[in-house]
Parts: structure tokens; C-alpha cells; sequence
């Protein structure tokens, strides 16, 4: 028969503290407060987040996405740098639902851990909502999970969910696009959040000096400058012109992703020598000995998203984007592809 334990244990001595995450609720509301938009209904601390569709849509299609922020985290940890991974996490989800024509609705993130450490949990929760202020979506609900003994002291793991909506009869898919259109860079702020498991590497290998100088910055603020938001200058532009695709540079660099958004019969020829590949991404090339080809299908190497336009809206569409205050540059042109050609060339 089994005897009454002679200890009186609570979930804190498993490894457990309510009262932190209590606490962590409590932090991040102004944050979040700050994010709310029309359509929102109800604040943080629910069960579930409630939010109505606009009725300036006649045919709402709702579009998702979801994504982490990858090994960027380890250099987080490392650098204890906590506030901008969150815009990153935003960034990652809502670049991805607006190339589909999608403006971002709400946000939701996951945080965990193994033991909660709540300034460091609120800076990362100020960077999530810092980054749906910038896309404009409303930072509507979260989880939190402390799991002892899940991970590493010190360590955690984001993940983050975008719903956005755009009208039927605007969604962007790439079918309108023909030979002969323009293709528009548009730069991006760093490496973003890919291809980071091989800057750890190089670093690893190299043992640069992260604190000194890099052209102005120190190189530990240019590794951890966060992805930047297009979706306020892209949403004015889709209300200006005709978009006929877009595709957001991630993982696969400009080489994978950019095949994803064209008809099978077309491919797209970009030309190395329209833009200037930002000083971190020569940096890493040259300390990593990385060849130009793996180059352009793990990073961005300066062009954080393409968009695609007819030829007689590419001035008027650099002038708006410019006006918006993104860095654009022509890189590539649309042509007819034959046979097995491979739909992305960077020459």
C-alpha cells in the first residue's frame, strides 16, 4: 500500500514558476497594447484571440504563415542580445503572407523555455511587438511554456503565426506574369534570419572580434540586425499599380525562391552586377571561402525581396518604392524558358 509522501512539493519545485509567468503577462501588455488595430476584439489573457474581418472586404481570402527565427537564436544567446530577435520572428511570417497580395491581420507567438527568466522573455516580447507595429497587425495573443530540463540554461525557442486576409479577386500568384517583365530588388537589412547555422560556422572557424569595428557598426550589430518589414511600402504600391508576383528571399536564397512564383514556361535572369552585395555578405564569402553559387542559394546577398512588374510600371514602381523609403534596385528581366532550363540564373 502506498504511503502519503512525507514532502509537500509545488510546481515551482518542479521547476515551474506561475508567479513568473504571471508576471511575463503582465510585462508585455503596453507592448501589445500598442499593436491593436481594427478588427480586434478583446486583449491578452484569453483563452482564445477574437478578430473580425473587415468589411472593406467583399470576398476575404485568409492567408497563414508561420516560421521561427532559426540559429540566429544561438547567436542571441551567445551575444545575450534579446531585443530584435522578435522583430525577426514577425518579419519571417508577414514578408511571407504578403506576397500573396495578403495585408497582416494578427500575430501570435510562442516562447519557450526551460526556466523562465522574465527581462529577457519581455525583451523579446517588446521585439514582437515592435516588429506587428511595423507591418502594421496586431499582436493578439501568445503561449508560453516552461519546460525544465527541454532546454539549455539560458536558452529558448520562438515560433510565430501570421493571418492576414487579401480580396479573391486580388490574390497574387504569379499566373499574370510574362516574359518581358521587370524584376525589382529590394534591399534587405542583412542576412535576415537565414543561413545562419553557416555564419555560426564561419565565425566558429575565423573567431572574429564581434565587438570591433565593421564599416561603422560593430560586426555583432550588423550580424543581428533584424529583417526588415516590406509590408507597409508593398501595400501602397499594390494599391498604385498591378503586382504581378512576389517572392520573399528566405531560405534558398534568390536561386530557390524565386522559381516558386513563376509559371512553368518562364524563368528569370538576374544580373549580379545591378546591385552591390552589402559588405557582411562579402565578409562572409571571403572568410568562408564560399562560392558564388552556394552563395546566392543560402542568403539573401543584399535583396530581401523581388517584385514583378510589366515593363511599362517598373519606373513608376521604383519611384513609389523609393518614395517609401526602400533601397530599390532593377536586377532582372522575365524570358521565355526552354526546355529543363533551371527558372533562376544569377549572371
Amino acid at each position: 500500500m502506498n504511503q502519503p509522501s512525507k514532502v509537500s512539493l509545488s510546481y515551482r519545485d518542479a521547476g515551474v514558476d506561475i508567479d513568473a509567468g504571471d508576471a511575463l503577462v503582465e510585462a508585455i501588455k503596453p507592448f501589445a497594447k500598442r499593436t491593436m488595430r481594427e478588427g480586434v476584439m478583446g486583449g491578452i489573457g484569453g483563452f482564445g484571440a477574437l478578430f473580425e474581418i473587415s468589411k472593406k472586404f467583399k470576398e476575404p481570402v485568409l492567408v497563414s504563415g508561420t516560421d521561427g527565427v532559426g540559429t540566429k537564436l544561438k547567436l542571441a544567446f551567445e551575444l545575450n542580445r534579446h531585443d530584435t530577435v522578435g522583430i525577426d520572428l514577425v518579419a519571417m511570417s508577414v514578408n511571407d503572407i504578403l506576397v500573396q497580395g495578403a495585408e497582416p491581420m494578427f500575430f501570435l507567438d510562442y516562447f519557450a523555455c526551460g526556466k523562465l527568466d522574465v527581462p529577457t522573455a519581455t525583451a523579446v516580447i517588446k521585439g514582437v511587438a515592435r516588429g506587428c507595429e511595423l507591418a502594421g497587425c496586431a499582436l493578439i495573443g501568445g503561449e508560453t511554456a516552461e519546460m525544465p530540463s527541454m532546454y539549455p540554461a539560458g536558452e529558448y525557442d520562438l515560433a510565430g503565426f501570421a493571418v492576414g486576409a487579401v480580396e479573391k479577386s486580388k490574390i497574387i500568384d504569379g499566373t499574370k506574369i510574362a516574359a518581358g517583365d521587370v524584376v525589382l530588388g529590394l534591399a534587405s537589412s542583412g542576412a535576415h534570419s537565414n543561413g545562419y547555422s553557416l555564419v555560426r560556422k564561419i565565425i566558429e572557424l575565423t573567431k572574429p572580434d564581434l565587438e570591433a569595428d565593421f564599416h561603422g557598426r560593430k560586426l555583432a550589430d550588423v550580424l543581428m540586425e533584424p529583417t526588415r518589414i516590406y509590408v507597409k511600402s508593398l501595400l501602397s504600391l499594390m494599391e498604385t499599380m498591378e503586382v504581378k508576383g512576389m517572392v520573399h528571399i528566405t531560405g534558398g536564397g534568390l536561386v530557390e525562391n524565386v522559381p516558386r512564383v513563376l509559371p512553368s514556361h518562364l524563368k528569370a535572369v538576374l544580373d549580379s552586377k545591378a546591385w552591390t552585395m552589402p559588405p557582411l555578405f562579402q565578409w562572409l564569402q571571403l572568410h568562408g571561402g564560399v562560392a558564388d553559387a552556394e552563395m546566392h542559394r543560402v542568403f539573401n546577398c543584399g535583396i530581401g525581396m523581388v517584385v514583378i512588374v510589366a515593363q511599362e510600371n517598373a519606373d513608376a514602381a521604383v519611384t513609389h518604392l523609393q518614395a517609401a523609403g526602400e533601397n530599390v534596385s532593377r536586377v532582372g528581366v522575365i524570358l521565355a524558358r526552354v526546355g529543363d532550363e533551371h527558372q533562376t540564373s544569377v549572371v
